[in-house]
């Protein structure tokens, strides 16, 4: 079991090509503006406002660092096995930023570079809100990802706002991504598996 012992914000940059480096494995968070990014990394490290979200969508664009302390125990013994630190990486959302056209696509070729050849991020997690989780946006999200992933490179699809399915629409996404993880974080759904898998991508397991 994998429990969270610490976790802290680090840093924010303002830009990519200034972002610090740190001696971690990174798990980038990435996803559509009001998908609920914050709300899953909070759920995720047991805390209410590590990750703060913006009241309007698309306006913030500060990459935030948070380093995520956790320790592993035998289910059966429930001796502690291993104790170890993660980078999280909180990407601003993408789709709604009110940006200058110029602007927008220098943060798309920054942000290309960024995914691209940061050597430390070893886990993308997309969020998709499951009430729309075919949209073209996010499929293309995921192909682009999936081109240029390294052998020591991870990617989970998180399907965020289950608690708003019925179970038809659950079974739904499901079958659209039979690999994707629904999560609330309004009831807690899926939050223990998502940590669970997390941790064990991040540290390639």
């Amino acid at each position: 079991m994998i429990r969270v012992l610490n976790a802290k914000f680090i840093s924010s940059s303002p830009s990519i090509k200034d972002a610090a480096e740190f001696a971690l494995s990174e798990v980038v968070f990435l996803g559509r503006s009001n998908v609920g990014k914050s709300s899953l990394i909070n759920a995720l490290v047991n805390q209410k406002a590590l990750a703060k979200s913006s009241s309007t969508p698309g306006k913030t664009q500060l990459i935030n660092f948070f380093e995520v302390e956790f320790d592993e125990q035998d289910d059966q013994s429930g001796e502690k096995t291993d104790k170890f630190k993660i980078m999280f990486v909180d990407l601003p959302g993408f789709g709604y930023a009110k940006v200058a056209k110029s602007k927008h696509e220098e943060w798309r070729r920054n942000l290309d570079e960024f995914l691209k050849f940061r050597s430390s991020i070893k886990l993308f997690v997309h969020l998709i809100d499951a009430r729309h989780f075919d949209l073209d946006i996010d499929v293309n999200v995921n192909n682009y990802i999936n081109e240029f992933l390294r052998p020591d490179q991870k990617i989970l699809n998180f399907y965020t706002k289950a608690d708003k399915l019925n179970q038809s629409s659950k079974s739904a996404v499901l079958k659209f991504d039979p690999n994707g993880i629904l999560v609330s974080t309004l009831n807690k759904v899926g939050i223990g598996k998502a940590r669970e898998l997390i941790v064990a991508r991040a540290l390639g397991r």
